[in-house]
Parts: C-alpha cells; sequence; structure tokens
C-alpha cells in the first residue's frame, strides 16, 4: 500500500529542500514508525510494556531511517526499542529533539508478556483467551489493556500531537499494536492494516476537524538494500 511517489528522501533533505513537499498548513502530517528489531521479535516472545532493546540488526535497520524531509520534531515511546531507534532517525537528522511520551507505548498484554504465544495458550489459558477473544473491551488479566483502552490512548496522543504542531512534519516512532490502533482510527471500516513490519513507515495527516487520512502505508523501500527485510517481521500481531 506504500505509496511509490513517497519513499524516504535523503538525509540531506531533513531540514528542506526544495523538492520536499510542503505541509498543508491546516493538517499536520505525521511519519508514524515501528522500532527496529528486537531479539525477542525474532524469538516471538511477546514484549507489550517490557523494556527490550534493539539488537543489532535494528540498529541498522533504524540507520536507513534518517531520511526524512522537512522533520520538525521527533516522539517517542519510552521504551528502549522505540527510544533508540527515535535517537537514530533525530541525530541524522541534525540533532533534533525527541520527546518520549509513554502514551505511545504498546498494549500492555499482562500475563502474556515475556512469553512465546505457544507458551501462553499452554500456560497462561485465561490471558491468551482474552487476547485471541477479539472482544474490545475485554482487559488481559495481569494488568493489561483492552482494545478499546489501547485505541484511546493511542489515538488521544496522536491527535495531540498533531494540534501542537498544525502545518508542520512530525515523526512518530512507536510499536505494532498501537500503529495498528491508529491504522483503525483512519479506517474504521477496514482495509485491515496488515503486517507492521519493523521500522515500516506511515504518513497519516491530520486535520483541524479531526479528520485522518493515511498518505503512505507500510513502506520498506528503505530496507530493500539493506538485507534485513526478511528478519524485520517481528511478532507484532502479539506484540510490538
Amino acid at each position: 500500500m506504500a505509496d511509490l511517489n513517497s519513499r524516504v528522501l535523503l538525509q540531506s533533505q531533513c531540514h528542506g529542500d526544495v523538492k520536499a513537499e510542503n505541509v498543508i498548513p491546516s493538517f499536520t502530517e505525521i511519519i508514524v514508525i515501528r522500532h527496529g528489531e528486537t531479539q525477542w521479535n525474532v524469538a516471538s516472545k511477546i514484549q507489550g510494556h517490557l523494556d527490550v532493546e534493539l539488537n543489532d540488526i535494528g540498529r541498522k535497520q533504524a540507520m536507513t531511517l534518517s531520511m526524512e524531509p522537512r522533520i520538525s520534531i521527533v516522539y517517542s515511546s519510552d521504551l528502549k526499542r522505540a527510544y533508540e531507534t527515535a535517537e537514530t532517525i533525530a541525530r541524522n537528522c541534525g540533532g533534533l529533539e525527541v520527546i518520549k511520551d509513554p502514551d505511545l507505548r504498546e498494549r500492555h498484554l499482562g500475563d502474556l508478556q515475556g512469553y512465546s504465544p505457544r507458551e501462553t495458550a499452554k500456560n497462561r489459558q485465561k490471558a491468551y483467551q482474552a487476547f485471541v477473544s477479539g472482544q474490545k473491551d475485554l482487559e488481559i488479566p495481569g494488568g493489561g489493556e483492552s482494545l478499546d483502552q489501547l485505541y484511546q490512548r493511542c489515538t488521544s496522543c496522536l491527535y495531540r500531537i498533531a494540534k501542537k504542531h498544525r502545518g508542520k512534519r512530525v515523526v512518530v516512532v512507536s510499536h505494532g499494536g498501537a500503529i495498528r490502533a491508529l491504522h483503525g482510527r483512519a479506517f474504521p471500516h477496514g482495509p485491515s492494516a496488515g503486517k507492521i513490519m519493523n521500522t515500516s513507515v506511515n504518513i497519516f495527516r491530520i486535520s483541524d476537524e479531526d479528520e485522518w487520512t493515511i498518505k503512505v502505508w507500510g513502506d520498506v523501500s528503505h530496507l530493500n538494500q539493506t538485507g534485513f527485510l526478511d528478519s524485520g517481521f517481528g511478532g507484532d500481531k502479539t506484540s510490538g
């Protein structure tokens, strides 16, 4: 679903270039990026709010993201895997500020966190059944969030950022489940968000009237020459 006309651009364009498209004053353009790969992604372990750092491949993936045009500021989940990705983007765009916001965290998955899906199906059955039930108002046992709670937290956060930076282009680094919730706000009746890959680029436009559109979805063209694409799929169905 990636827009072929909206690929990531060269690092020299981070702070403006005549070829970089301006943002309409009544909109905010928010480039939402999933964090780079972690070792738990590779092992299909559920991360949720657990603070797992990037692995070496994830750090290399993040380096390919230092290429967005005319960025004003970078926001990030306060979890290490997202914040390190955001810091890499900001550093390679000339040292932009990174603001941590815990409302950009992954869904809290309660008793599922730290285990593989297979382990939870066997040993965390109540939490597993809550997770796979599809009930949006059902919280995960062990302090976990419902899908409704995740949706409210993430969409409110992104709209708050949009209001603060109207007419600007902003980067947000977050997690698979959170990004899927944002997709649901822009497309409440489909299509499906599909797989949210590590360091995938998704561009939202949010208007003064709180109208959400998606300009680019799931763009991983920046990984095409790196050799890391296949390892960048992680465990976002359950946790990012």
